[in-house]
């Protein structure tokens, strides 16, 4: 008997927004302008059997550009790291040509988010080398309402830990939004995709 060894991974945007990318390349001016279009990407991702109620993009400040973008691809790929902020990140990389997404003084880059980024976004965000980090909202409600784990984030200190390695954090933008698509996720009996089959809706 033979092993037969994988030897690369794949994980793509779905075919829906690869057709739709011309639609985001006008300039994104403000925060809410940002979070709009993730907030929105995230409630048609989940209907589009991709994966859960997530999206992310990275935004250039210098030029108010989206560079990538992100949804999550853990269903349509069956790779578990492909989450939205995974794949923006891994998109930008690519893009640029250059693993470190804030290796020149020039670079000015900010990842937008509809959470607080789990526990190995949070790992891939600090890695990245992005600047700035943008979410919707953090707290307790996207797992009441989704069932999803997002793992053992280190208490009120993430936020001083990413502002310790220089990347700034701001939070509570279109919060209100953000719960509702995670609200209409959990109503759904849509696959909650936790290790071992784990996961709740209270």
């Amino acid at each position: 008997m033979t092993h037969s060894f994988a030897t690369s991974v794949t994980a793509e945007l779905p075919a829906w927004l690869v057709a739709e990318l011309d639609d985001y390349t006008r300039p994104l001016e403000t925060h809410e302008q940002r979070m709009a279009v993730v907030n929105g990407l995230a409630a048609r991702n989940w209907r589009e059997g991709n994966g859960g109620p997530f999206a992310a993009i990275v935004v250039d400040r210098a030029t108010d550009l989206i560079v990538s973008v992100g949804v999550n691809v853990v269903l349509s790929s069956g790779l578990s790291a492909g989450h939205a902020e995974f794949t923006a990140l891994s998109l930008a990389q690519t893009r640029l040509g250059n693993w470190d997404l804030g290796g020149t003084a020039e670079q000015d880059l900010e990842l937008v988010v509809n959470w607080r980024p789990c526990i190995m976004c949070y790992g891939s965000l600090i890695w990245s080398g992005v600047k700035h980090l943008v979410i919707a909202g953090d707290g307790p409600e996207l797992e009441r309402l989704s069932g999803f784990d997002e793992g053992p984030i280190p208490g009120g200190d993430w936020k001083r830990e990413l502002e310790a390695r220089g990347i700034s954090v701001t939070m509570d933008v279109l919060r209100d939004e953000a719960i509702a698509v995670f609200a209409e996720y959990g109503e759904s009996n849509s696959i909650v995709y936790n290790a071992r089959g784990t996961g709740s809706r209270n």
